[in-house]
């Protein structure tokens, strides 16, 4: 069992504090561009980028949210410190995401009852130039005042991301075809995990409008949300409570974990790549990016009730070394995004286990390549 205490760790200094949330920035920046190459690869449709990029987007606002409400952690004892899990994730633990989302219930409360960002600096300027001083408290308040705007502005990537609907046509009559995306910040994890079901809807009403199956369809799958459940799991129990509803593709992408000698304490390769390279500032890090896939191949009919029969389908495991019992899915492609250095101790390493991993490598003015 591992040891909480050890397993999350809180950022007491300031100069710290900015130096981890700077990095994130840096990466979340490079996601929308690597989902940019996938596209130009036909791994990802168009419609899979859009999805994806709000969600990279929201990630990127909530980081700029807790970089502000941390803005000043270590100067004084009220700023807080922000807790993240530096053995499995590297990413904040999952009760920052539930504290923010209760901060942002009553983000328009607080902005009322403080003064405005100009109010502030105009102060500030006074307390530098009338009393000389660094003028820490209201340098403090204004960091608080950005945190609750950003909150109030929304589109952040919460802890819960209830699922959508997106209608992708009609192949025939009566059948209409949606994607359904949905994502969680996984608690078990501490990871941005994020859904896509492709399916097929042979209801009366079209599901999004369907005020009895919708919101059943939505609570289902956010039950179902969880990282240590099999897509196979999750897509049989989905087709079996929902006989008019058909899922033909189920896809899970984990954006984490993230390495960083300097922050993180995770074993194995990549720690000591990481070690080997001695990257500067900013561009000692790497980033673990998993797709999981889950295809219909087929369909069957079973009896249901006296009389009727309903549709099943029958989904395709990875037929490789019968790793698709193991893993419940038809493919699983694993991926590291990481800067030119690392990637270059990570060449001359080469670990075993690395091989088939797709590498994205970025360079420092954001261009992002790819090596197998």
């Amino acid at each position: 069992m591992t040891d909480t205490a050890y397993d999350h760790f809180q950022l007491e200094d300031t100069r710290v504090t900015r130096r981890y949330f700077g990095k994130f920035e840096r990466i979340i920046g490079h996601l929308a561009r690597v989902a940019g190459v996938l596209e130009a690869e036909s791994r990802l449709s168009k419609q899979d980028v859009e999805v994806m990029t709000r969600y990279i987007v929201g990630l990127n606002y909530t980081f700029r949210a807790l970089a502000h409400k941390y803005h000043f952690s270590g100067r004084f004892a009220h700023a807080g410190k922000l807790t993240f899990d530096r053995v499995d994730s590297g990413f904040p633990v999952y009760s920052e995401l539930l504290t923010m989302a209760n901060d942002a219930a009553q983000a328009d409360r607080h902005l009322r009852g403080m003064r405005s960002v100009e109010d502030l600096k105009q102060d500030m300027v006074r307390v530098i130039l009338g009393e000389q001083q660094v003028p820490t408290k209201l340098q403090y308040a204004l960091s608080q005042r950005l945190y609750y705007e950003e909150l109030a502005k929304g589109e952040l990537f919460w802890a819960r991301n209830d699922p959508e609907a997106i209608w992708l046509g009609n192949p025939a009559r009566m059948q209409r075809r949606f994607l359904i995306h949905w994502a969680v910040y996984d608690s078990q994890i501490n990871l941005p995990t994020i859904y896509l079901m492709e399916l097929e809807d042979t209801g009366r009403v079209g599901l999004p409008k369907d005020d009895r199956r919708w919101p059943e369809v939505q609570a289902h799958l956010m039950a179902q949300s969880v990282a240590g459940l099999k897509l196979l799991t999750i897509a049989r129990g989905f087709d079996e409570d929902f006989d008019d509803l058909h899922p033909k593709r189920l896809r899970r992408f984990h954006v984490g974990p993230m390495y960083s000698h300097a922050f993180t304490r995770q074993s194995g390769p990549l720690r000591e790549v990481l070690e080997l390279a001695r990257s500067p500032v900013g561009e000692d890090w790497a980033l673990v990016w998993t797709e999981e896939e889950l295809r219909s191949e087929d369909t069957v009919q079973q009896k249901s009730g006296w009389f009727g029969s309903v549709q099943r389908e029958v989904f395709a495991l990875d037929p490789f070394e019968g790793r698709g019992a193991e893993t419940g899915a038809s493919k699983v492609e694993r991926s590291i995004i990481l800067p030119q250095q690392p990637y270059q101790a990570l060449e001359e390493r080469k670990p075993p286990g690395f091989s088939d991993v797709r590498k994205f490598v970025v360079s420092p003015k954001g261009r992002v390549l790819s090596y197998r």
